[in-house]
């Protein structure tokens, strides 16, 4: 993806306030990219999910340890990379949502949430470090 002057790196503290500064400033790019409202709002959902997820389930909440977020910008789409400081997790073992063991805990469904509302995913082999992508949807906007 070329870099483009909306394009930044930030590192953060574990704090869901500074997850959501984060998230709003990668949305009103979006926005201003007229990027249709349906890819805006997923971005949103699964932004907010990758970054508490980093901050809270990754770094702990622990002050010391930071959450890294790349963003990068085109016409096209957009691709976020989130990387915290945690030991990590196997996706492969987290439990589908959607089994019927599973219909009543909690686990997961932001992972699926994720998966739906975005392009790609893709964490990697450690588990501490998110790639997300949403390619703009040609047939809404």
């Amino acid at each position: 993806m070329p870099s483009s002057a909306d394009d930044f790196t930030v590192s953060i503290a574990s704090e869901t306030s500074l997850g959501r500064e984060v998230q709003d400033r990668i949305i009103s790019v979006l926005e201003s990219r007229k990027f249709p409202d349906r890819d805006v709002f997923g971005v949103r959902l699964a932004l907010e999910e990758a970054l508490v997820n980093a901050i809270k389930h990754g770094n702990g909440m622990d002050p010391d340890k930071f959450v890294q977020i790349d963003c990068r910008f085109d016409d096209e789409g957009v691709r976020i990379v989130i990387e915290d400081e945690g030991p990590g997790f196997d996706v492969t073992e987290v439990p589908d949502p959607t089994a019927e063991e599973n219909l009543d805990k909690p686990g997961g469904r932001g992972i699926m949430l994720m998966r739906s509302f975005m392009s790609h995913i893709e964490y990697n082999d450690v588990g501490n470090r998110l790639i997300l992508e949403k390619r703009r949807d040609v047939e809404a906007g």
